[in-house]
């Protein structure tokens, strides 16, 4: 018996797929990481637009299908916030990060984007699969949101050395989709996520929170609108700006909280955030929670209330066109300058006065958005205060809270002031706006009209996604551990580790 195997390996290697991974092909893996951590397109709208921009009140939905906006938890949507990060981002950040050395830039990178993937996912759920993310096995362990946060300090603290000793360096060039390999921005970025995550655990470790704000900002934070962080959107491969994708399914609105505020405020970014309605040709916005009766009343249809701005869709009506390739927001610097603001107000070394920072940080808003001068400082010195929106429920204004910041405020009315200017200047990024919600109760929204969750009743906070369904069913040992972590039932009202309202 004979058999012809001499050529057995030849035959068996595939001539058009990617066998042996060379250096020349890091660049192309850390793209496709940085894409998926923010998710691409249409998967936007069940990883981000469903859940995230919802609880955070940015936008309430306009049509009688998505219970979310009620705080029911569609696990068939979740998957789609769960499954990118271990399918697209970790297995190639693992990949860059075993074939680079510690002290390149390349490696660096690839850890600050391991840390801005992973911190919108456990601000999420809470305990999820870290340091065993990637490992092939059976079953993978959940570890604790404080062992995860304690990592990503090391690694931010690590990436910020590294970065600094390879200032002259372009890592992956223009195959990194937010700051085509400027280190120095990079640098900034590091440390501003750095800042954000410091201020994340400020109620549960104040000391371990003091120190990492301050370090943060002693290595050099976002200070310039130059600095914002957006990611590069382009039509091929579906990769569209996916708040643009969504946005003409005429499936979603400014929520009421937004118009008490921007209206109010008389602020002038409403015109950017949103467009008048179709139909009234003004601003107006929907409660978060409506059923599907309330939602078929008058004066809350989708053609009844605002859109997001022309950055994002032109048209009205049906005949909306979409943006595709508008940038992604990613960070802003002046959410850098709120953070500094409250830690400021901590008592904490931000390099400035709470009042000083606080300003800096509408000011890095406006101009973010084209807004400069004197129109910039009278917002910033006046005394309005959020107003009724006129809705069906007759709704009041939101708070009382006014801009100008007055040295004999209390210390509760600063923090309001702060954590309502950060709350506009985030949009429209829902993920972080929840999540800054969640640890501050700042702005103070409107409840939801009606819940459709049990342990979430309408007049109280969602704190958190629940274990998703796949996990329970081929991971089960591991999410019955993970619960324990949580130190109460798997549930949306269960809080998170830094949550301690």
């Amino acid at each position: 018996m004979q058999a012809c195997t001499g050529d057995f390996e030849e035959m068996n290697t595939s001539k058009t797929k990617l066998t042996t991974l060379t250096a020349a092909e890091l660049p192309f893996l850390f793209s496709r990481a940085q894409q998926q951590a923010s998710y691409q397109s249409g998967t936007y709208q069940v990883a981000q637009n469903l859940f995230a921009d919802l609880f955070a009140q940015y936008f309430a939905t306009s049509v009688a299908y998505f219970p979310t906006d009620r705080f029911f938890m569609r696990d068939d949507w979740l998957v789609n916030h769960w499954n990118p990060i271990y399918t697209q981002v970790v297995p190639q950040l693992k990949t860059i990060l075993e074939q680079t050395e510690a002290n390149t830039a390349e490696n660096a990178l690839a850890n600050v984007m391991w840390v801005y993937a992973f911190h919108r996912l456990t601000d999420y759920y809470g305990p999820v699969p870290y340091s065993d993310a990637g490992i092939p096995a059976i079953s993978v362990k959940y570890d604790s949101q404080e062992s995860i946060y304690r990592d990503f300090f090391v690694r931010l603290d690590a990436a910020n050395t590294v970065l600094k000793a390879n200032a002259a360096a372009k890592p992956y060039g223009t195959f990194d989709l937010i700051y085509a390999g400027d280190v120095n921005k990079w640098i900034k970025f590091t440390n501003t996520l750095r800042l954000r995550l410091a201020l994340r655990i400020s109620k549960v470790d104040p000391a371990e929170a003091k120190k990492q704000a301050e370090a943060a900002v002693a290595a050099g934070v976002m200070t310039e609108v130059a600095d914002d962080a957006y990611m590069v959107k382009k039509l091929v491969g579906d990769d569209g700006n996916g708040l643009a994708r969504i946005a003409v399914w005429n499936e979603f609105r400014m929520s009421a909280s937004m118009e008490s505020v921007l209206k109010g405020y008389s602020d002038p970014r409403i015109g950017i955030y949103y467009q008048p309605a179709t139909n009234t040709k003004t601003y107006d916005g929907l409660r978060n929670g409506l059923t599907p009766t309330q939602l078929g009343l008058p004066k809350n249809s989708s053609d009844d209330n605002s859109n997001v701005g022309t950055r994002w869709v032109t048209g009205s009506g049906a005949a909306w066109n979409t943006n595709f390739e508008t940038p992604q927001d990613i960070m802003h610097t002046a959410e850098a300058y709120f953070l500094r603001a409250e830690g400021a107000l901590n008592g904490w070394n931000m390099g400035g006065t709470a009042k000083d920072l606080y300003e800096k940080g509408i000011t890095a808003s406006m101009a973010q958005w084209g807004l400069t001068g004197a129109a910039v400082t009278t917002y910033i010195n006046s005394s309005a205060k959020p107003v009724a929106p006129g809705d069906q429920q007759n709704s009041p204004a939101l708070s009382d809270v006014s801009i100008k910041w007055e040295e004999g405020a209390t210390d509760a009315q600063k923090r309001e002031k702060i954590g309502t200017q950060k709350w506009l200047a985030l949009y429209p990024d829902g993920m972080e706006a929840w999540a800054e919600y969640r640890r501050t109760r700042l702005p103070k929204l409107y409840p939801v009209v009606n819940s459709d969750n049990a342990a979430v009743p309408a007049g109280k906070v969602l704190r958190r996604i629940p274990f998703i369904l796949s996990e329970k069913e081929t991971n089960g040992a591991a999410v019955d551990e993970a619960v324990k972590l949580l130190g109460g039932p798997d549930n949306a009202a269960t809080p998170l580790w830094w949550d301690k309202n």
